[in-house]
Parts: C-alpha cells; structure tokens; sequence
C-alpha cells in the first residue's frame, strides 16, 4: 500500500510536464541571453510581465523569436508563455507601458497591446497570443479587480488563452472566481512562512483546478532548505538541497518558479528533478516518509482544509 501510494504522489507532482516555468525578473540587459540559454537547457515554460521596472518583456520575445529562427524551439514547444498587467503602484511611472493617468480600460488595453507585440512569434506578422496573462495583483478595491478581469476576458482565448492573478488572497480569489465567466487558471504567489504556505487558498485551487504557482520557493525559505526532510532527501540521494526542497515543493502539487542565472544551476535544477521522480519510484517507502514530513512542515493542501499554498 505504501508503494502504491508514493507512486501516486511521483505521477500526480512530476506527470511528465516541465518541472519549472522559468522567471525572468530582475534580469536587466541579460535578459535575451539567460532566457535563450534556460530554453537550450531544456526550460519549456516562460514568465514575464509588462514592468519594465522589474523585467524586460521585450528581449524575452527577442530571445524567444531567436530560438524560433535558429531551430531550438518552436512557438507550439514552448508550452507556456505568460506576462502580466501590473498597476500603476507597481510601475516605475518614468518607464512603463500605459499613461497612468489613462482610465483603467485604456491602461489594460495599452499594456495587453504591448505585450502581445513583444511576445510575437514572428517580427513580421500581427498576429500574436500569450499563454497566460496575470493580473500582477489586486487592484486597490475587489470591484475595480473584477472590472480588469471582465476586460481580460473579451481577449480570451484568441489572444489571451487563460487568465490568472498573482500577489493575491483567498477572499479576492474567491470573488473573483465567484464572478468571472472566464475562470482563472493560475495563482502566482510567494511560497514562504509569512503566509503559512498558503494552505487554505492552495486546497481553494486544487478543488477548482487551478495551478499554484510558487516564487521566492528558495529565498523565502532558508528555514526549509535545512529542515529533517530536506536534508534526508539530499543526502539519500546526494544532491544539492535546493533540488530537494524544489522536489518536496512540486510534489505539493505546486509549479514552481526559477529564475536561475547560472547556466550549471539551470541543467542541475531539470536533472535533478528528474533524479527525483526515478529515485522515488525505485525506492517508494523512503519517498513517502521524506514527503510526508515535508507535507507536516508547509501543509498538504487537501481537499477539505480552508486553503491556500
């Protein structure tokens, strides 16, 4: 029974699907380079925004066209592609894609419109659709959060294929999914102590099908990354913590962020992933007592519980 049931967690957490969506924040001028470097790697899920504060959208397309051109990669095997609308109040208002002094339609519609002209496949075409588009989070009041969500929806799914909301807790969620006629399909938020790992709003996406997807999984958690768990999985299997603690994270259920500069760390985080899944399935007693306590320290987020990740 215990082997059948560590074998559910393996297919349930990994499912064959890429292990990370990388981030591009904070990348500056490295932008285009890491992001063609993290797809030649094997990354195969892309996170960006319209912020030029925090990230350049536009070298991530040029990155992306590149890899296109050059064969790496086409549109259809990046599997996931997503940017985000970001309010004013988290905007360098020198640098940014709307007039903030626009109405609010007027700033979605500008910002949609220059994400989708840098996410483009080809320089030369119109056409244009990204995979996801968040809402960066909440807008200062739930009823102008859920007015930004219905001018998101007209663009689904033409040119927008799913929308999410990041930064964002159970009682907007709630409203929102309560409201919207276009679901959402993912939640982006920090997975750290300060919100006890979201556990109710995580078990709000998992009865309702939608991806949690976690950041600051590393920088938030330097308690984890030296916890009884963590620790027996990087030593039965010696392997760096970090993998560990992003394997324990995915088995959650949780897609993951990584942002990784280091083209070493980037090869090492996608195999050691997959040294995980074949571990576990060759050795199910050891993996289900390792998630388990893993699971007693974050919370499981199951069916039933409050919610959140």
């Amino acid at each position: 029974m215990a082997s059948t049931s560590a074998n559910q967690h393996v297919s349930r957490l990994y499912d064959d699907q890429p292990a990370f969506i990388y981030g591009t924040a904070w990348k500056k001028d490295k932008t285009k380079r890491l992001v063609k470097e993290a797809i030649a790697q094997g990354f195969r899920r892309i996170d960006t925004a319209a912020q030029p504060r925090h990230y350049q959208e536009a070298l991530v397309g040029e990155s992306l066209r590149e890899a296109y051109a050059e064969g790496t990669i086409s549109r259809n095997g990046v599997y996931w592609i997503q940017t985000k609308y970001t309010t004013p109040g988290g905007q360098d208002l020198g640098n940014m894609p709307y007039d903030p002094d626009a109405p609010l339609e007027t700033q979605i519609r500008t910002s949609v419109a220059s994400s989708l002209k840098n996410l483009r496949a080809n320089s030369e075409s119109q056409e244009s659709y990204v995979d996801c588009l968040l809402l960066h989070s909440p807008l200062p009041t739930t009823e102008q959060t859920l007015q930004a969500w219905k001018l998101l929806e007209s663009y689904v799914p033409t040119q927008i294929r799913s929308l999410g909301i990041s930064n964002v807790t159970l009682p907007v969620l709630q409203a929102i999914y309560e409201h919207a006629t276009v679901k959402p399909s993912v939640v982006q938020n920090r997975f750290y102590p300060q919100t006890r790992y979201d556990v109710p709003l995580r078990s709000f996406c998992r009865e309702r099908n939608i991806t949690y997807q976690s950041f600051w999984t590393l920088t938030g958690n330097p308690a984890l990354l030296v916890s009884n768990p963590v620790t027996a999985l990087s030593q039965a299997m010696d392997i760096e913590p970090p993998v560990a603690l992003y394997a324990l994270v995915i088995d959650l259920g949780i897609m993951v962020l990584n942002g990784s500069t280091s083209i070493d760390h980037m090869r090492a985080d996608l195999d050691g992933i997959q040294t995980v899944r074949e571990w576990a399935i060759l050795h199910p007693r050891d993996w289900k007592t390792i998630s388990e306590a893993f699971k007693d320290l974050v919370g499981p987020a199951t069916t039933g519980q409050s919610c959140r990740s």
